[in-house]
């Protein structure tokens, strides 16, 4: 790492500023983390005073307490108990609850007892009609598939893969996989061949659940030969069950879908050790062979509880709605919403189809209480002027969550403007890599602009500098401090974990480096800054990318903008802006001086651009984020077969234009 000194930061003594949102006495009384507070300070000597710092600082101090009474609180079921909470607490290679058996599958059914007719899923498709799957026809649903995948063969640890849109039979292969003890990889329809080999030929899966197809965009999307493809290339499949969502028949050799979840019978949970794997998570894998990320089923079970139940505070009267595809994390972190009997929404379709609007109306037509967007996609909305607390009846929306990128500052003040004035809005930041959030919601704290409200429980989050010197109210490194329940057991096909310690543990010893600027305010709040591994540095001083992005993307002929930072061979250092621009717009000279001067008023001299050139477009990783390093690495002249591993990228055409550009200026 660079030894530059951090960005400067505002003067210690800048007035507190005002909040955004506030919540009401009797949220703050009514919120379960209230209550586990006050259960906590009965029974495992947390403070009863304080409010969230006071739970916070305990959770991390008094780290195997906290969890043990997590576990507790949330009744988890152990088939077999553990000897201790954390055995070996070092970093990589924390040991938690040795000795424990369990199972998620269990636990993520666990309502269909008490509320066997309520809907556990809601599926909306892009009728925007949402479709009810009870807690009991759920579990009938997973008991039949455990049973089938049983009969096939499949044993604990064994690989089981979805190519498969977000649907209800997703979900239910996922908790019958998990019900056997096997480990669930998944792709969206989307992923083109190469993309999902990438990911699915490191884990050598033995089921493939795969549709004939999917509907995006008032269009049928036919992948019936991707899918023959992904056969005829997984030499270690032993069966491809069909699910035909657009009504075709099953291929030769296939099984039916609706054949193996035909049966009444009750699911048989393995009872599987703590650290079993549960499923494999892939990095967006921009520059090389996609990272499989395993994550266990008792560490997902409770960081998972922990998240959903207390910071997102959802419970069985919840309906919990995130805008997500299989290929993503959050799809994982949807599902886990059955762990707090909460109804899912799996919404398949395009997030603005038939309008930019489309995601609000499901959110009102599923009687959303927690929606989950992304950053992007409030911001689309702000762009194109949709009203969604005038045209839709958001009354059962309590939250909007949003994460994927920082949420600018115009993002916060138009939910607030443009949803309600009483919303909890909850900018979330974590990674694919724990399936989980460092940072984020928390229902009883307030909401400034611009920042995530805190620290989440059990988690020591902090701002380091290059020398690991914690700093407050400075941009510096995130870092997590103590090991967290759903941190990786490691990567697939990585025998020696060097590849997962040089992820991580490579820059501070023993502590987790995630590669996000962030700064800590001494309020407790979080700014996220952007990746640090794509950080701007001029003149010694590093800047992120996002707060550029903020600024420029405000002015309205921007559709989309990317700041990349090249260190030139000669020492020096050139720092282009690519704008793309919204149809009708040029990039004139006097377009090209209002960007100057937004960037030098909102953020400083420093910020502001050697260049700025117009582009075709931002390429994006097949989740949505901005590739960065991948064109800084072709404008320094990288070829592209060594820059980019192509099957990552959303359009490898865009990239082939920031190739020829360093083929000009070179």
């Amino acid at each position: 790492m660079s030894p530059a000194s951090p960005a400067t930061p505002e003067p210690s003594a800048a007035p507190t500023p005002t909040p955004l949102w506030q919540p009401a006495p009797d949220t703050v009384e009514q919120a379960r983390i209230t209550r586990f507070q006050a259960w906590a300070a009965e029974h495992h000597g947390a403070p009863a005073e304080g409010g969230y710092p006071a739970l916070h600082r305990w959770s991390v101090e008094h780290l195997d307490t906290f969890w043990a009474a997590v576990a507790e609180w949330f009744d988890v079921r152990f088939s077999a108990p553990p000897e201790q909470v954390l055995g070996d607490r070092s970093m990589p290679g924390a040991e938690w609850f040795p000795g424990a058996r369990l199972n998620y599958a269990e636990h993520a059914l666990r309502a269909a007892a008490d509320r066997p007719d309520e809907p556990a899923l809601l599926y909306v498709d892009e009728t925007h009609t949402p479709t009810p799957v009870s807690w009991s026809e759920l579990r009938r649903q997973v008991g039949s598939l455990a049973a089938e995948l049983r009969a096939l063969g499949v044993r604990p640890g064994d690989r089981v893969s979805g190519y498969l849109p977000n649907i209800p039979q997703a979900a239910t292969a996922l908790l019958a996989t998990a019900a056997v003890g096997a480990v669930w990889t998944s792709c969206a329809p989307d992923f083109g061949a190469r993309s999902v080999l990438d990911r699915f030929q490191q884990v050598e899966p033995v089921v493939l659940f795969t549709v004939d197809g999917y509907r995006y965009g008032g269009k049928e999307h036919d992948r019936r030969d991707t899918v023959a493809e992904l056969r005829a290339q997984l030499p270690t499949l032993r069966a491809v069950v069909h699910i035909p969502l657009l009504g075709t028949e099953a291929p030769e050799g296939a099984l039916e879908w609706s054949a193996l979840t035909a049966a009444d019978t009750e699911p048989l949970y393995e009872s599987v050790p703590f650290d079993h794997p549960l499923w494999v998570l892939y990095s967006s894998g921009t520059t090389g062979l996609p990272k499989a990320i395993v994550q266990s089923q008792g560490g997902i079970l409770l960081e998972h509880l922990k998240q959903l139940g207390l910071h997102c505070d959802l419970g069985p009267a919840d309906r919990f709605f995130w805008y997500t595809s299989t290929g993503w994390m959050m799809w994982n972190f949807l599902i886990s919403g059955l762990l707090t009997g909460t109804t899912i929404v799996l919404y398949d379709g395009s997030p603005g189809y038939p309008d930019t609007g489309a995601q609000w109306r499901v959110a009102e037509r599923a009687g959303a209480t927690l929606y989950g967007t992304s950053a992007a996609y409030v911001m689309a909305c702000r762009k194109a002027e949709v009203h969604p607390g005038r045209d839709f009846d958001l009354s059962t929306v309590r939250c909007v969550a949003t994460t994927g990128s920082p949420l600018p500052p115009d993002g916060f003040r138009w939910l607030h403007d443009e949803v309600r004035d009483d919303l909890w809005i909850a900018s979330v930041s974590g990674g694919t890599d724990v399936c989980s959030c460092f940072a984020g919601a928390v229902p009883t704290l307030p909401v400034y602009v611009g920042e995530l409200q805190a620290a989440c429980l059990g988690t020591n989050l902090q701002a380091w500098d290059p020398a690991g010197v914690p700093l407050t109210d400075e941009v510096g490194e995130l870092v997590v401090v103590n090991p967290m329940p759903s941190m990786p057991i490691g990567f697939w096909n990585d025998p020696d974990g060097s590849r997962y310690h040089d992820s991580y543990f490579d820059t501070y010893p023993g502590v987790w480096r995630h590669g996000d600027w962030i700064t800590l305010t001494s309020r407790g709040s979080v700014v996220i800054h952007g990746r640090s591994d794509s950080t701007l540095n001029r003149q010694g001083v590093r800047m992120g990318s996002a707060d550029i992005y903020e600024a420029v993307e405000r002015l309205p002929e921007i559709r989309e903008s990317l700041v990349i930072g090249v260190e030139q061979p000669d020492g020096g250092y050139w720092m282009p802006l690519f704008v793309h621009l919204i149809p009708g717009s040029t990039l004139d000279d006097a377009l090209r001086d209002r960007i100057t001067t937004t960037i030098r008023a909102q953020l400083s001299p420093r910020h502001v651009p050697d260049e700025i050139i117009e582009v075709p477009g931002v390429p994006h990783t097949l989740t949505g984020k901005r590739i960065e390093v991948p064109v800084k690495r072709l404008l320094q002249g990288t070829p592209m077969d060594k820059a980019v591993n192509p099957g990552s990228v959303d359009n490898l055409d865009l990239l082939r234009f920031y190739e020829d550009l360093s083929r000009k200026r070179g």
